[in-house]
């Protein structure tokens, strides 16, 4: 079973850092890209960052570009997003996310979301 687990999120004040995980099982981690996603309370679904599955590609969105950094660790099945200079505006439920090919044609793949964890920026 294909499972996603996100931790680390938390309260934090304007200007600080926090470091999300997100811990996968069930799958080849390592072949295949992870990406980040974010919602905040009343809004669509905000991508984030993508790692590709040896990480040495990772592309991240224009609004956090700079601040936050996505690495993985093929040999815990993890994935981290750190977070920098956070601002009020960060304030969101943050996902990971991976699709999974269960067969050649393109089309043939899964899509998986872990549960989310909530981080909030306020003073």
């Amino acid at each position: 079973e294909v499972q996603l687990v996100e931790s680390g999120g938390g309260l934090v004040q304007p200007g600080g850092s926090l470091k999300l995980s997100c811990a996968a099982s069930g799958f080849a981690f390592a072949n295949y890209g992870m990406m980040w996603v974010r919602q905040a309370r009343g809004k669509g679904l905000e991508w984030i960052s993508v790692i590709a599955s040896g990480g040495g590609a990772i592309e991240y969105a224009d609004s956090v570009k700079g601040r936050f950094t996505l690495s993985r660790d093929n040999a815990k099945n993890t994935v981290y997003l750190e977070m920098n200079s956070l601002r009020p505006e960060d304030t969101a439920v943050y996902y990971c996310n991976c699709k999974i090919a269960f067969g050649s044609s393109w089309y043939e793949q899964l899509e998986y979301w872990g549960q989310g964890t909530q981080v909030t920026v306020s003073s």
